[in-house]
């Protein structure tokens, strides 16, 4: 089993893999484990101590959190493989054996959220722009322009994106990132899913700045193009915390767009074990999201297309299959409605397991736009709705940074002025309701009338 090990050496190593101009390896910070093949490729990542701002429970996402790089707080992840024979001896006696150990952790396989079922396209691209409101977005000066907008996918195809888009796009190839082992230019990979999510991120938002991390091309031996490991996007989390960092404060807008999540257990502790992704708020990754979240990032997951009326054949989760990150409390969970404000019946239902108010909200899908899968093939999944409402949210961020409109205050708003389409305000199939950009742009006049 592939499993992500939790160390604590000493802070001189702590020091230089937090620092990102410096390049420690795994043989720096772990001279061998008993057991344990160690993954030399893959280059340790900090990962922040939670601190309670308040007191209480630093691992209840609940909560206001500080996260600490300090080199007396965190901690360093390094990958590596155990045998299934000897994963539960090595997972217990680790800890135990050696004092540096803090933890062992699942590093299970994720994918994207594809398509399900044959049904042509509902509409196009630019029914969802008008549904979008972009003209009244642009009007209030919110495009993208100056947002960084992250999308880990399986890369991006800049050049087809602005065929197809009929306008020229930006692509950060510096602040972009590849995992190791992954060759390719950023903004020239082939046309695929991830050239998808670019496209429909940029309808509301096509002044953004795309940011490729191609997370899911992985080299994991037996892989395909349409999955990695989550360690893989622990790294990338932990290149965008560098990213937002070097922002000036004042001005500091980036938004992460995932669609892809765990669809099976397979490749998971069981719920309750300490290693456990899909449940546990202490999993590092999970740790790494709301460590981004406060340092002023907005992060988006897709729901996932495990809904009952037509799962994708991946699903593996008996129940309540919105899991991990995509469920994070600190994360806009994203479900997928057609241009009628119909939930599509792939689009998984909550409740979700790190917090049970899951989807926040839904976003269009199942529309003809980027043609990245295939001339007449929809721009569909919940796939396609997360980057749709993650350019809403980089629309938003062109006038108010995170300084001004904290990520938890936009969630807020969005949750507060999303479309109801239940009877009790919140349902388990399309959160809160459909993100409702007029009502967003009402909504930031009134705040700033009442800051002036």
């Amino acid at each position: 089993m592939r499993v992500l090990i939790q160390l604590r050496p000493s802070p001189d190593l702590v020091a230089a893999v937090a620092d990102p101009g410096q390049a420690a390896t795994t043989a720096d910070v772990a001279d061998g484990l008993p057991g344990v093949e160690l993954d030399s490729a893959f280059v340790p990542v900090a990962v922040p101590r939670p601190v309670p701002s308040t007191g209480g429970d630093p691992l209840s996402l609940n909560q206001p959190l500080d996260f600490s790089l300090a080199a007396e707080d965190a901690s360093v992840l390094v990958r590596g493989t155990i045998s299934d024979d000897e994963l539960a001896s090595r997972v217990t006696l680790l800890p135990g054996i050696r004092t540096d150990v803090v933890g062992i952790f699942a590093d299970p396989v994720i994918g994207s959220a594809p398509l399900c079922g044959g049904d042509p396209p509902a509409g196009d691209w630019h029914d969802v722009e008008r549904l979008l409101h972009v003209p009244g977005l642009h009007a209030e000066g919110l495009d993208g322009a100056g947002v960084a907008l992250a999308v880990l996918d399986n890369g991006i195809n800049a050049a087809h994106t602005a065929r197809q888009l009929g306008r020229a796009v930006t692509l950060d190839a510096e602040r972009s990132w590849s995992p190791p082992g992954v060759s390719g230019t950023p903004g020239e990979f082939e046309v695929d899913h991830g050239t998808m999510c670019a496209f429909d991120a940029l309808i509301a938002a096509p002044h953004a700045s795309l940011v490729d991390i191609p997370v899911l091309l992985s080299t994991r031996p037996g892989g395909s193009v349409m999955d990695g490991l989550l360690s893989d996007a622990v790294s990338a989390f932990a290149h965008l915390r560098n990213v937002l960092d070097a922002q000036p404060a004042g001005s500091r807008a980036l938004v992460v767009s995932n669609s892809w999540g765990s669809f099976s257990p397979e490749w998971d502790f069981p719920v309750g074990h300490p290693g456990n992704y899909s449940d546990n708020a202490a999993h590092p990754f999970n740790l790494m999201v709301a460590g981004l979240d406060r340092a002023g990032a907005d992060v988006l997951f897709a729901a996932g297309n495990c809904g009952r009326e037509c799962p994708d054949g991946r699903c593996a989760f008996p129940s309540r299959p919105i899991v991990g990150a995509n469920s994070h409390p600190k994360a806009l969970s994203i479900g997928g409605i057609d241009i009628n404000g119909e939930r599509v019946g792939y689009s998984s239902q909550g409740p979700g397991r790190l917090t049970a108010r899951k989807p926040d909200l839904c976003a269009y899908t199942h529309f003809s736009g980027s043609q990245a899968l295939g001339p007449g093939s929809p721009d569909s999944g919940t796939s396609a709705a997360a980057p749709v409402a993650a350019g809403l949210v980089a629309a938003v961020r062109t006038m108010w940074p995170a300084d001004r409109l904290s990520p938890a205050q936009l969630r807020a708003l969005l949750r507060r002025t999303a479309e109801d389409r239940s009877e009790v305000g919140f349902d388990y199939g399309y959160g809160y309701g459909i993100v409702d950009p007029a009502g967003v742009i009402t909504a930031l006049q009134r705040r700033a009338r009442s800051a002036a």
